[in-house]
């Protein structure tokens, strides 16, 4: 038995709140969505959006509630997406020479303690074990809120020479970070899954080399898998990661509310880590430190997913990610149909989801005779299945099948020979539309600045904005103080909080940037456009 001390008065008036959550959610699954299935979401994205998102992630099966506040079971509809994520980058990590390994997930107190600044990010939230069985422990133990003071006194023991760099090593594990806000599924957790990849190098341009290189393939996660656009920046002093040189980032937006969502984080450590840890060389120059990059992309990935690609009628997945692409049903079954007929369906609609898996789709067909067409229909709609093949008897008859588009609703009739390949690039075609329906959201909303009242006024309009900006840490938080909304928010508009900055985009407007930062106080001259927004 171990015990976790980490505020637990919090935790247990959190645990009721959740269980009140947990039986409305169950009320209203008894009300019923969708009349005519009772499984719908009853709830507009625009008018109720954290109940929408509970709907949609319980409903479509991603997620079960757990009787530990802030912990949620992955469901493998959600699993398989954080599978195929795995799967894209893990391969191309190794092609950049990085390796896979596996640290213990308990630290040491003194561990922890050795990088201050590094740990006062994350001290309230570190969970520790205090107690084996009946007794106490000697010394509490901390559960990772990430690694490197796990990983870098090994580090430390590894490098003796110049010979022995770079490291490069990624783990794939579970981190516990005991927050105390509102906890949601995927987007704010106590325990959560990721990669974090720790490397270290003989010379300053090798490792910053490489946090360009990892930023690429995290831009590529939402890109080429989950169909998102996303923007490549520097995080700002205020918003970089503690005890690192500079941090990179790609950030989405989230259109129903406008905000900005973090997507995955690249940070250049200098040499604060290895100064800190002793990682240290010999050269012809005498001693010198190794230079350290950390890098890290989580299941959090899967939550801005669905808040960016999913709707009224429940999650809308990319195809490159669902388990499930293509969902074949055999339709136009009544009681006036016979046995022979109804067999015939039967055996076509597995076979078409044979073929395409022959031909490397991943399909399924649905032939459970307790439900109706239309209760599939829901069903599958609901857990966001790129395509669904339908095969009824007038389609047998004309060697025809019907395939309908989740993300559009576009409805088509199709050859059922050589259905394979037109599937296939349907599947393409989707990716496409997906990421260019919420680029063009995007880019309808975010403009350029230089008026404080201005990027207030266009916040509220679920803007996103590029503003030139000092950097400073103490005229950043007076942005954010005076864009915060003092009068509550409109239904279904964003949360009262003031801007904070994205990101300074690596690729800044062709715009002059002049002389005057965003503030109107500020003394300072601005360095770079920064991107502005609401975030998560």
């Amino acid at each position: 038995g171990l015990i976790f001390a980490s505020g637990t008065m919090t935790v247990a008036k959190e645990g009721k709140k959740e269980k009140k959550e947990k039986k409305e959610k169950v009320e209203v699954a008894k009300k019923g969505g969708d009349k005519k299935t009772k499984l719908g979401i009853d709830v507009s994205k625009d008018e109720n959006y954290s109940e929408w998102y509970s709907q949609v992630i319980t409903k479509a099966e991603m997620i079960e509630y757990y009787d530990v506040s802030g912990c949620y079971v992955l469901r493998p509809w959600s699993f398989s997406i954080w599978e195929a994520i795995t799967e894209w980058f893990d391969i191309r990590i190794k092609r950049l020479g990085v390796k896979n390994c596996y640290f213990p997930m308990f630290v040491s107190n003194a561990a922890l303690e050795r990088e201050k600044t590094h740990i006062a990010d994350f001290a309230p939230e570190v969970a520790w074990v205090t107690r084996a069985g009946s007794s106490e422990m000697a010394e509490p133990i901390a559960i990772r809120p990430t690694s490197e003071t796990v990983m870098y006194p090994s580090y430390k023991k590894w490098v003796q020479s110049h010979r022995d760099l770079p490291i490069k090593l990624n783990q794939w594990c579970n981190v516990v970070r005991w927050e105390f806000k509102h906890p949601t599924p995927f987007l704010r957790t106590r325990e959560f899954l990721w990669q974090e990849g720790h490397t270290a190098f003989a010379t300053k341009e090798e490792a910053e080399k490489e946090v360009f290189d990892i930023l690429d393939l995290y831009a590529g996660v939402y890109v080429e898998l989950l169909a998102i656009p996303v923007i490549k920046g520097r995080k700002s002093e205020k918003e970089k990661f503690a005890g690192g040189d500079f941090t990179t980032t790609v950030e989405a937006y989230v259109p129903v509310n406008g905000r900005g969502i973090q997507g995955a984080t690249s940070h250049h450590l200098g040499q604060n880590f290895s100064k800190m840890f002793d990682i240290s060389f010999e050269s012809d120059k005498g001693k010198e430190f190794a230079w350290q990059n950390s890098w890290g992309l989580s299941t959090r990935t899967i939550g801005a997913m669905v808040m960016v690609h999913s709707d009224d009628k429940g999650l809308v997945l990319p195809p490159r990610v669902a388990q499930i692409q293509v969902i074949v049903l055999a339709v136009g079954i009544t009681g006036s149909t016979g046995e022979e007929e109804k067999k015939r369906l039967m055996r076509e609609a597995d076979k078409i989801a044979e073929d395409l898996v022959e031909k490397d789709v991943r399909a399924e067909s649905d032939l459970r005779d307790n439900y109706t067409s239309g209760w599939k229909f829901s069903h599958w709609e609901l857990k966001g299945v790129p395509i669904r093949v339908e095969i009824g008897p007038k389609d047998l008859d004309k060697g025809e099948v019907t395939v309908v588009v989740r993300h559009s609703g576009e409805k088509k009739s199709i050859s059922r020979e050589g259905m394979e390949k037109e599937v296939k690039e349907m599947l393409e075609k989707i990716h496409s539309e997906m990421y260019n329906k919420v680029l063009a959201s995007r880019d309808a909303h975010m403009s350029l600045t230089k008026n404080l009242d201005e990027m207030k006024r266009k916040l509220d309009e679920k803007f996103i904005l590029l503003a030139p900006f000092c950097g400073t840490p103490s005229c950043e938080e007076m942005i954010k103080r005076d864009t915060t909304r003092d009068e509550p928010a409109p239904e279904g508009g964003t949360a009262q909080m003031g801007a904070k900055t994205l990101c300074i985009p690596l690729e800044q407007p062709k715009e002059e940037l002049g002389e005057k930062c965003i503030h109107p106080s500020c003394t300072h001259t601005p360095k770079a456009f920064a991107l502005f927004g609401r975030s998560y």
